[in-house]
């Protein structure tokens, strides 16, 4: 069997290894300190089937043409999609009300555009989420943070900050707070084992429904 290329390699505090299939098919791997590079490889290996999978399914996913950002295009917000209208000068350029009005003259940067409203959003909706969750369990998180991540709906750092993708703010809000709720429970048990789903599990009982909704529709959270 070919032996798969590590295409990026970080060590960290973390207990396990995670593999991670870019977009663009390259592998990313986060170790543990002291994980040799034996183990590893070895790991790489039993995965290497699910690694495949993976990199088929990214290259038979059919390439969309660019957004236009033109009157009646459709962007998702917790679940919904809205329509964008083109209008003339306004501040801010990008405003919300049931629905999307962008100032025609910054039609050509509209993705710059959006992506700030994202960001933006994502860090009120998702701290305000982990608030919730946290007073409600008792977690004690160190802070939320909004990234740009294409393959990670979220992470927990050792240091106890929650790390968010500004794309998930266009889930519905039951699959916004089973991301919270999975990283939350990260601050009790760091691994995926048995123990660490059941706490998931014990908090949000329906977790795998959401699990299954990313899964399915994960790549139309994007501009």
């Amino acid at each position: 069997m070919t032996q798969i290329e590590i295409n990026k390699f970080t060590r960290t505090r973390r207990r396990t290894i995670a593999l991670i299939v870019e977009r663009d098919g390259t592998l990313t791997v986060r170790a543990p300190l002291r994980a040799s590079q034996a183990m590893i490889r070895e790991f790489i290996r039993e995965k290497s089937g699910w690694i495949e999978r993976t990199r088929e399914k990214l290259r038979s996913v059919v390439q969309t043409i660019p957004r236009q950002y033109m009157d009646g295009d459709k962007f998702l917000y917790l679940g919904t999609a809205h329509d964008l209208k083109l209008v003339k000068p306004q501040r801010p350029t990008l405003k919300f009300d049931n629905g999307f009005t962008l100032s025609l003259s910054a039609q050509k940067k509209g993705e710059a555009v959006f992506t700030r409203w994202y960001r933006e959003r994502a860090l009120a909706v998702l701290a305000e989420r982990v608030a919730l969750y946290s007073k409600t369990y008792g977690f004690t998180p160190k802070q939320v943070r909004i990234n740009s991540a294409k393959t990670r709906w979220g992470s927990c750092s050792p240091d106890g900050t929650l790390n968010f993708t500004w794309r998930l703010v266009m889930a519905p809000l039951d699959v916004i707070d089973y991301v919270v709720v999975h990283e939350l429970a990260h601050l009790r048990v760091r691994d995926h084992s048995r123990k660490f789903w059941n706490v998931v599990e014990k908090i949000y009982p329906e977790y795998k429904k959401q699990r299954k909704w990313l899964r399915e529709n994960g790549e139309g959270l994007n501009l």
